[in-house]
């Protein structure tokens, strides 16, 4: 199983790179992973203030357990290439790349990133946003090993698609479906994109198991209050721990026995689903250990 997949991802919120309160606030939430901004939250005139800042936060360490990745603004645009040398130099846990619509795009990432020193620990994060990038997915998700997370940008997608948000997210399901089989494929982990209300709680979570019964491995966030719950969603709960540790026992003792049938509560029990009470097992293990 990919250790890319195995890392808790359950919630990845971004912070604006140009607020110094914000980072520094980061360094006490519980989220799993951090986005630090460079984008759509810092305006044309703060992009260069706001990249060193991103750039020593990202080197400073002071962020613990919590993997800090940098999302650079987008090829084409004026600051794209000094983004990539800044971080880079940085050496965060990984690059998020917005409007990656093509293997060519990721690969001429890993280029610029290689050129300027990049660590070999330093992952490509690539956002998946357009009608492009969903039927091209797989061959962006293949296109190299330094790739380990398919990020989606449902609101772009919403946008390129001329598609209203609804509950339930009907005209997204195709993409996100093409997006998901290409990340599995792959071997790649993959996020789910943000919610935009962030007073609604209870369509928030709604989205959160949405995206967990889809299979995504966590959720992209836009406020700090969506953290806790969005843990909650996408960690294997009390019962599921208990019935994958009890699949994979009745597993055992039947290999151990030479019986070639296994049942649990009645119901017949095979390898994919012993895979699938490892895997559990393991994000339970991996969740703890924090």
């Amino acid at each position: 199983m990919s250790d890319a997949i195995l890392r808790p991802r359950r919630s990845v919120l971004y912070m604006p790179g140009a607020n110094e309160r914000a980072l520094e606030k980061a360094k006490s939430l519980p989220a799993d992973a951090l986005i630090l901004d460079l984008e759509d939250a810092v305006a044309p005139d703060a992009k260069a203030d706001a990249r060193k800042r991103v750039a020593a936060a990202a080197a400073s360490g002071e962020y613990g357990y919590r993997e800090v990745t940098i999302r650079v603004n987008g090829p084409g645009t004026a600051w794209h290439a000094d983004d990539l040398r800044a971080a880079a130099e940085a050496g965060p846990d990984a690059v998020v790349v917005p409007k990656v619509d093509s293997a060519d795009t990721v690969r001429e990432v890993e280029r610029a990133l290689e050129a300027a020193g990049a660590p070999d620990r330093t992952a490509i994060w690539a956002m998946v946003e357009t009608p492009r990038a969903m039927l091209d997915a797989r061959a962006v998700a293949a296109a190299s090993e330094r790739l380990t997370v398919l990020v989606m940008g449902t609101n772009d997608l919403a946008k390129e698609l001329h598609a209203e948000h609804v509950p339930g997210r009907a005209p997204l399901l195709t993409g996100l479906s093409l997006a998901l089989l290409a990340a599995r494929d792959t071997g790649k982990a993959i996020l789910d994109g943000v919610y935009n209300d962030v007073k609604n709680a209870e369509g928030f979570e709604a989205e959160c198991v949405q995206g967990r019964q889809f299979g995504f491995d966590g959720k992209t966030l836009i406020h700090p209050s969506q953290v806790e719950p969005c843990n909650r969603a996408f960690a294997p709960s009390a019962d599921q721990v208990a019935r994958a540790q009890k699949i994979i026992d009745a597993f055992d003792e039947a290999t151990r026995e030479g019986r070639g049938v296994v049942t649990v509560d009645g119901r017949m029990i095979e390898n994919l689903h012993v895979e699938d009470a490892r895997r559990i097992l393991a994000l339970a293990e991996a969740i703890a250990g924090r």
